[in-house]
């Protein structure tokens, strides 16, 4: 006789035993996909760790590229000419001079040249970051009128130039030729630093600005009190591109200054080396003969690019974030 209880179970078992087998056979699925999963993440992180060793090795060299000719410029300029003579790849000078440098402020023009730049760069740098700002806020709002037709104007202004002559008979026609103020003027706003400002604006909180609005602030006041605080980032990299362009400043000069006390530190180092390099084609004189023009070639590179190195670092974080959000956030 069958036992009820058995009977009663048995339906149970049917329905159990064949659900934990499908368990189990998911859960070992599950498992395997595990398993599978984390052996391929090994060799992903295998093969990214491959790829970091493989860009590191390139990057390295590309640094290399960029310091080694730096650090033989620099060293050149602190060797004796003998030194020079016997090994011209050279790293570490094994006797140090200051005869280049001496040499090279003993010329007049080096200290005209720092003068003029100076010139450009503080009266210029300010004049520039005034109109970009000022411009790049305004093409932000949204109220402003025409203002796509002003941004598609800005940027057929990066494509296309009227040119050098049209810009050279305007400063004539402005009696401007042999002025400082030819060179300012020329170059007042750079409209990719402008696109570049503008896209920041456009990113940062509209409620801030509509606050302030309710507070009865104006537009000048939202601009100089709330919107340049809270923009350093952006206003570190456009002060960083402006200084830069200012201080190599020379197209500009050498077109529309003429006058000797009036020339650039870059012109001023290109006369330095074609000076240098006719005076040792010719050997002119005995004296031109003992100087080491190499070597105040290499000097006058570091002179004029010294500036730059000290200002670039302590600018850095802020341009990296700045150039960053304002070229991608708009």
């Amino acid at each position: 006789m069958p036992c009820p209880v058995s009977d009663s179970i048995r339906p149970t078992f049917h329905i159990f035993i064949p659900t934990a087998i499908i368990w189990c056979e998911r859960g070992v699925q599950l498992a395997t996909k595990t398993i599978n999963a984390v052996k391929k993440r090994g060799r992903l992180v295998n093969r990214f760790e491959l790829l970091d060793v493989f860009l590191l090795i390139i990057l390295t060299a590309f640094a290399l590229m960029i310091i080694v000719p730096f650090i033989n410029v620099l060293a050149i300029s602190f060797t004796t000419h003998k030194e020079y003579l016997d090994t011209p790849v050279l790293l570490f000078p094994k006797k140090w001079t200051l005869d280049n440098y001496k040499m090279l402020f003993e010329d007049g023009r080096i200290w005209v040249g720092y003068r003029t730049t100076l010139i450009f760069l503080c009266i210029g740098m300010p004049l520039n970051m005034i109109l970009t700002t000022s411009m790049a806020y305004g093409l932000s709002r949204p109220t402003f009128p025409f203002k796509k037709f002003l941004v598609y104007f800005v940027i057929i202004t990066m494509l296309f130039h009227g040119g050098i002559i049209p810009m050279y008979l305007l400063m004539k026609q402005l009696n401007l030729i042999n002025k400082i103020w030819s060179v300012i003027l020329a170059s007042g706003m750079n409209s990719f630093y402008l696109i570049i400002m503008r896209n920041y604006f456009i990113s940062l909180p509209e409620s801030i600005m509509e606050s302030a609005k309710l507070d009865g602030a104006n537009e000048w006041r939202i601009l100089l009190r709330i919107v340049l605080p809270i923009s350093l980032p952006i206003i570190a990299t456009i002060t960083l591109f402006y200084s830069v362009d200012r201080w190599n400043e020379w197209f500009n000069p050498m077109i529309f200054i003429r006058r000797n006390d009036l020339v650039a530190l870059q012109l001023v180092l290109r006369s330095m080396i074609v000076d240098m390099k006719i005076s040792d084609a010719a050997t002119l004189s005995a004296k031109l003969e003992t100087q080491f023009s190499d070597g105040m070639k290499m000097a006058a590179v570091i002179v004029t690019m010294l500036p730059v190195m000290c200002i670039y670092p302590f600018l850095q974080k802020h341009f990296t974030k700045g150039i960053m959000i304002g070229a991608i956030k708009a």
